[in-house]
Formats: C-alpha cells, structure tokens, sequence
C-alpha cells in the first residue's frame, strides 16, 4: 500500500472539506469530559483551605433534604452530559467516516446537515459495537484481575514477578485491540453491517493486510497522534504555570489570584484547543478510513479477460458471374 499517498490525500479531503472539523471535534467529546474532570477535581483541592468554611455552611443550611435534591440534580447533570458525550463522539465518528467515502466518491460539497443524518442513521449499530466491545474488555480484565489475585495467594508472590513482562505485552495486545475496533467501525459504516458481521470484517481486513495496519497504525498513533497531541497540549503548561507559581508560594491570595489567571488564560485558548485537536482527530480517522477503501477495494479485471462484444456476422460474397468461353478464332488463309 502507499503509505504517502493514503497521507498525502487525507490531508486534502480535510482541508477542502473542513466541515469535517466540527465532526472531529465531535468525535473527541468523550476523551474531553474525562480530561475535563480530572482538572475540575484538581481545582477544587486546590481552593479547599480557602473555601472550605463557606461550603461547610451552606451545605448544612441546605438540610437533609436540600441536599439529597442537590444530590439527585447533580446525577442528572451528570448523565445528561454522558449521554450527550456519547451522541456527539458517536455521531463525529460516524461522520468522518462517511464524509471520507463520499469525498472518494467524487463528492464536491459536503454539508453538516447530511452527516449528521447520516451518523443518526448509523448511531445505534456503532454505539452497540463499541458497547459490546468495552463490555467484553471490561469482564477480560475483571477476571484476568481475580484470577492474579488467585494466582498471587498461591505463589506466594511469585506470581507478581511473572506479572511485569505480562503487563508489558498487554501494552502492544490493547494496540492491536483499538486497530481492530477502528477496522470493525469502519466496516459497519462502509459496507452497512451488522455488529457482528462488522466485528468479522475488522478482524478479517486486519489479519490480512496485518502488515500495513501496524505501519499505519505506528503512523496514525504514534507519529500523528502522540506527537500532534504534544505538540497541541505544549500551550497548556504556560497556562498552567500562573497556578503552580501560586500554589508553590503557599499563600492564599496568590493561589486565588494564580488560578484565576489560569482560568482566564485557558478560555483563551479553548477555542484553539478545539479546532486543532478536531482537524487532528479529523485526519486520523480520514487516514484509517483511506486505508480500509485502499485495502478493501476490488482489483479491476484485466483487458485480456474483458469480453470483447459480439459482432454482426460477415455477409455472403455475392456469386461471381459466369464467364463466357472463348470461341477460337481462325486463321486467314
């Protein structure tokens, strides 16, 4: 497969249709909220010498039952945004994928309104691929988990020696394991599969061309996505810094004052933050994309073994005319 080619042309779909931008941002909804949280629960251990005293009130002004009603519509919230999450990573998928093989189609314009439909008419199959997949992944390591803890009791320790070079090898497993789910996405929306027979078809395109999947998978992960996700997430420590130079001073009034600041400066550069991660999300699953068309398209039959069309049958050549005999002439006397 040409690898510079596959590269080469993932990058011009997205930048001459850059509506695929929004569905990669879309399709980061996910990693987002989790990154997200971790940074709001980071905040908030941060101010807790400071506002301690004032939250402690109000939660016992609230009372038991305020606070059970506050309770109930924090959970709410909360599952509204996942189920939000889910819509938007689901559908920004989705639409990467379809966006890819229409502009391989020869499309000329591509619209937001028929992506989003088209991810709508894909969503519950995708959403229950990916489902059945994180639950069958969650339950492996939920045993793999009980059975160490077995298997530990029993040795005596032992077992946690052989458990290092395990954890390594789980590292490459869990890669090929995401290379298959993008593979069984990719099927599901191109070829309109089923779950299972789309879990088939990513098996089967990867173990075929397994070769050119870890090639590009080394180059859409590590090359485009670890790198390009460094290079985004560099700013991030600027803006990080006016809070860890409050929080190593120590002092209240310039941890108030340096989280601020880093508050202001992150809105900021959340708008960039969005459209550099969407147009690097957008061109990795454009490259994975490409890569399932180029690897799965049916190779054109050659012009010796085309049929040539039948042709209209010769005409008789008409009867030639009878020849007349020469009658032998005498000689004068």
């Amino acid at each position: 497969m040409n690898f510079g080619y596959v590269l080469k042309r993932a990058w011009e779909i997205i930048w001459k249709f850059k509506v695929l931008w929004i569905f990669g941002i879309l399709a980061g909804c996910g990693q987002a909220g989790s990154s997200g949280g971790s940074n709001s629960g980071y905040r908030f251990s941060a101010q807790d010498t400071y506002l301690g005293p004032q939250i402690q009130n109000f939660f016992n002004r609230l009372g038991p039952l305020g606070l059970g009603t506050l309770i109930v519509i924090g959970v709410l919230v909360i599952l509204v945004l996942v189920v939000l999450a889910i819509l938007f990573a689901t559908v920004g998928r989705i639409g990467l994928i379809r966006g890819t093989v229409k502009a391989e189609q020869g499309a000329e314009h591509l619209t937001f309104s028929e992506l989003w439909r088209d991810g709508l008419a894909y969503f519950w199959r995708v959403f229950g691929l990916n489902l059945l997949i994180g639950l069958i992944i969650f339950f492996a390591f939920v045993i793999l988990f009980i059975l160490g803890i077995i298997l530990t009791v029993g040795t005596i320790g032992i077992f946690l020696v052989c458990l290092i070079p395990l954890l390594c090898l789980l590292v490459p497993v869990m890669w090929f394991v995401y290379i298959i789910i993008e593979q069984a996405n990719i099927a599901l929306v191109v070829e309109n599969l089923s779950i299972t027979d789309a879990i088939r078809r990513g098996w089967q395109v990867f173990i075929e061309n397994i070769g050119n999947m870890i090639v590009m998978g080394l180059i859409l992960t590590v090359g485009v996505g670890l790198i390009g996700g460094a290079i985004i997430g560099l700013p991030l420590l600027a803006v990080a810094a006016p809070a860890a130079a409050g929080i190593a001073t120590g002092v209240t009034e310039n941890i108030r004052d340096g989280l601020i600041l880093s508050g202001v400066f992150f809105v900021i550069y959340l708008p960039f933050l969005l459209v550099f991660s969407g147009i690097l999300r957008a061109y990795t699953a454009t490259g994975w994309a490409l890569t399932y068309l180029r690897l799965t398209a049916k190779p054109s039959a050659p012009m010796a073994e085309t049929p040539l069309p039948p042709q209209p049958p010769e005409a008789p050549a008409p009867p030639e005319p009878p020849q007349t005999p020469e009658v032998p002439t005498e000689p004068n006397e």
